[in-house]
């Protein structure tokens, strides 16, 4: 079990927080992606750089309306403490969850700490089969996606900028499941796309410029137009590779 020796201040708030909606009905919180390499979001609407916040998950026995509306009212100073707003999940819904979310659970299977409560992944594994699949509708999703966004941009050098840089991040996150199904459970998403690169038999560097961009705010208009193709290429290749699992 990875439990926090010492637990920062914003984590014990929401736990004491969270103890005042639940009580006795709090079994476990962890914070997850700690390891990760640090990045920046992005604001949903205007895709503009914001400060990246703790995430967290919770299990309850049970929750219902006015439980969520007490946690409601907490939202705003757990931002301010640089935490995310908890996912929230009944006893029983993360294991039943597993083969809809493999990827995203995985990551938080692969990387968390228990801040109180019991370790609710122990004994947790994800069916291969089932991370095989998410990540071939990824990576299919991630190149149409670029694809049609470079249509999008008409050809100007600055839209494509905005392009790579956006869904640069998405890549590493790709790379890294990738890598996870390979049995290489990293946290270095530049380990990932070298790796990917070996995989894909590539120049090195072609991979691992784009997993560099996941976590810059912007790149130069002529930067891109010399980067997009390699990484258009390199998306293409990834789909036929992860694709090829359907027969080994």
């Amino acid at each position: 079990m990875n439990r926090m020796t010492s637990v920062p201040d914003h984590l014990s708030t929401m736990e004491r927080d969270l103890r005042g909606v639940f009580a006795d009905r709090l079994q476990s919180l962890v914070a997850y992606g700690l390891h990760a390499a640090p990045s920046r979001s992005r604001d949903r609407a205007h895709g503009a750089p914001a400060a990246a916040l703790t995430s967290t998950l919770a299990i309850v026995t049970s929750m219902r309306e006015p439980d969520l509306r007490a946690c409601a009212g907490h939202v705003g100073a757990w931002h301010a403490g640089g935490l995310a707003t908890p996912l929230l999940l009944s006893s029983g819904e993360f294991e039943q969850s597993l083969d809809a979310f493999p990827l995203e659970f995985g990551a938080i299977i692969a990387d968390h700490l228990v801040v109180t409560g019991k370790d609710p992944f122990a004994g947790l594994e994800i069916d291969p089969a089932d991370i095989r699949r998410a990540c071939e509708v990824q990576a299919r999703s991630h190149l149409l996606h670029l694809r049609q966004g470079f249509l999008e941009t008409e050809g100007n050098g600055n839209a494509l900028a905005l392009l790579t840089v956006r869904s640069a991040g998405p890549f590493a996150a790709l790379l890294t499941s990738v890598a996870r199904l390979q049995g290489l459970a990293t946290h270095d998403q530049a380990a990932a796309g070298r790796y990917a690169e070996r995989q894909l038999e590539l120049p090195p560097g072609v991979v691992t410029e784009v997993v560099e961009l996941a976590h810059a705010t912007d790149v130069s208009a002529p930067e891109a137009t010399r980067i997009f193709p390699a990484y258009l290429e390199a998306m293409e290749r990834l789909v036929q590779y992860v694709d090829g699992w359907r027969t080994a």
